[in-house]
C-alpha cells in the first residue's frame, strides 16, 4: 500500500494523531467530537472544546458531546422530552384526584338525601326538599366537571401528541443533510456502527469516501448559492448509482460517503467509476448565463469492513486512503491495502479531466 503523502491534508489524520497525544480512547462518540473540533464548522464547539484544557475526561468530553451531538447522548433530548410528559401526566393525575374527590362529595349528597326520604313524610319545606336541590345542585355540578374532564384530556392527549410528532422530527432532522437531503454524516456513523454489532463478524460491506476537487476554490470564486448546486447534482448522481439498501450520505463542505453493502471490490469500483464518469459527463452550469463552467472530478478512498477491527478504523482507513488520492493530485481512487484484493495496479487509478475544475 503507498503510504500518504502528506498526512496534514486529511482532516482525518490530524483527528486520529490528536486522539492519540490527547488519550482520548478511540470510541466513535469520540472521533466525531474531536472532528468537529478540527474542521471548525462549529466556532462555539472549537471554543469549549480547547477549554477542557490538555487533559480531557471521557465525562467532560461526553458533557460537550451532549450538548453539540446529541445524537450519542439520547439521553439528552429524550430526558427534556420525558420532563414535559412527566409533567403534563401530573397535571391529568390532579385532574383525576379532584375527580375523585368531587365524587366523594357527590356520593356523601345523594347518601344524606336518601336518609332523609327514609325519615322525613312532608317534602315540601322540609330536609328533604333541601336535599333534592342539593342533589340537582350536585349533579349539575358533575356535568360540568366532566365536560371539563373531557377536554382536560383531549387537551393533554394533543399535547402528548405535539410532544412525540416534535421528537421524532428532531430525530429525523439529525440523520438528514439540510443541503442535499442526503444522509448526514451522523447517519453514517450509525450505520457504521451497526456493521460493527458484533465485532468477531462485522458485516461484510465497502465505504468509499469522495471529496469534490477544488471544492474550496469552487466555493470562493462562484460564490456559495453556485457550490450548492455542485453539491445538490453530486447528491443526484450519489442516489441514481447507490443500490436500493445502500447509503448515500453528505458528510461536510464537498465530502461525501457511500457504504455498500458488498465486500466485492469489483461492484464497488464499479459504483465509484460510475459516479465519476456521470460527474465528467454532467453540463455543470455556474451561473443564470447557462454557461457550461467545466468538469467536477472527485478523488475517493475506498476499504473493505475485513480490514478493519472497528467503526473508527472502517472510517479512518477510507479517509487516509482519501488522502493518498488528494495527495496524488485528485481526481483519483485509492483503496486502502489494495495488496490484498486487487492487483498492485489498481492501488491508484487516475483519469485526467479535458479541461474544468479537475484540470
Amino acid at each position: 500500500m503507498q503510504q500518504v503523502k502528506n498526512p496534514a491534508a486529511s482532516i482525518a489524520l490530524r483527528v486520529a494523531t490528536a486522539m492519540h497525544q490527547m488519550g482520548i480512547d478511540g470510541l466513535p462518540r469520540n472521533y466525531e467530537l474531536v472532528y468537529e473540533a478540527y474542521s471548525g464548522s462549529n466556532p462555539e464547539l472549537v471554543r469549549e472544546f480547547i477549554a477542557l484544557g490538555k487533559v480531557k475526561t471521557q465525562e467532560a468530553l461526553d458533557e460537550l458531546g451532549r450538548k453539540y451531538l446529541p445524537h450519542h447522548h439520547e439521553d439528552g433530548l429524550l430526558s427534556r422530552q420525558n420532563g414535559q410528559v412527566r409533567a403534563e401526566m401530573s397535571n391529568f393525575i390532579s385532574l383525576l384526584n379532584e375527580e375523585k374527590i368531587s365524587l366523594t362529595d357527590y356520593g356523601r349528597v345523594i347518601g344524606h338525601a336518601s336518609k332523609t326520604i327514609l325519615t322525613e313524610a312532608d317534602l315540601e319545606g322540609t330536609p328533604l326538599g333541601q336535599s333534592i336541590k342539593m342533589l340537582k345542585a350536585a349533579t349539575e355540578k358533575r356535568a360540568h366537571q366532566n365536560s371539563n374532564v373531557v377536554r382536560a384530556v383531549v387537551d393533554k392527549t394533543a399535547a402528548l401528541a405535539d410532544l412525540q410528532r416534535e421528537a421524532e422530527e428532531a430525530e429525523a432532522a439529525k440523520f438528514v443533510d439540510p443541503v442535499t437531503r442526503l444522509a448526514s454524516r451522523r447517519a453514517f456513523n450509525k450505520a457504521v456502527a451497526k456493521i460493527y454489532a458484533n465485532p468477531e463478524m462485522p458485516v461484510l460491506c465497502g465505504v468509499a469516501i469522495g471529496e469534490i476537487d477544488d471544492y474550496a476554490r469552487i466555493q470562493e470564486q462562484m460564490g456559495p448559492a453556485v457550490a450548492e448546486r455542485f453539491l445538490m447534482q453530486v447528491a443526484k448522481v450519489l442516489e441514481a448509482v447507490s443500490g436500493g439498501g445502500d447509503l448515500a450520505c453528505r458528510f461536510d463542505a464537498g465530502r461525501f460517503g457511500l457504504l455498500l453493502y458488498t465486500s466485492d471490490q469489483e461492484e464497488i469500483t464499479r459504483v465509484v467509476d460510475l459516479v465519476r464518469a456521470k460527474l465528467k459527463a454532467t453540463n455543470f452550469v455556474g451561473s443564470s448565463s447557462g454557461a457550461r463552467v467545466g468538469q467536477l472530478t472527485m478523488s475517493f478512498g475506498i476499504c473493505f469492513s475485513e480490514q478493519a477491527p472497528n467503526a473508527f478504523d472502517f472510517t479512518n482507513f477510507a479517509e487516509k486512503a482519501l488522502a493518498t488520492s488528494k495527495s496524488a493530485g485528485g481526481n483519483t481512487v485509492t483503496v486502502y491495502g489494495a495488496n490484498d484484493y486487487v492487483s498492485k495496479d489498481w492501488l491508484i487509478y487516475k483519469k485526467k479531466p479535458v479541461g474544468g475544475f479537475g484540470a
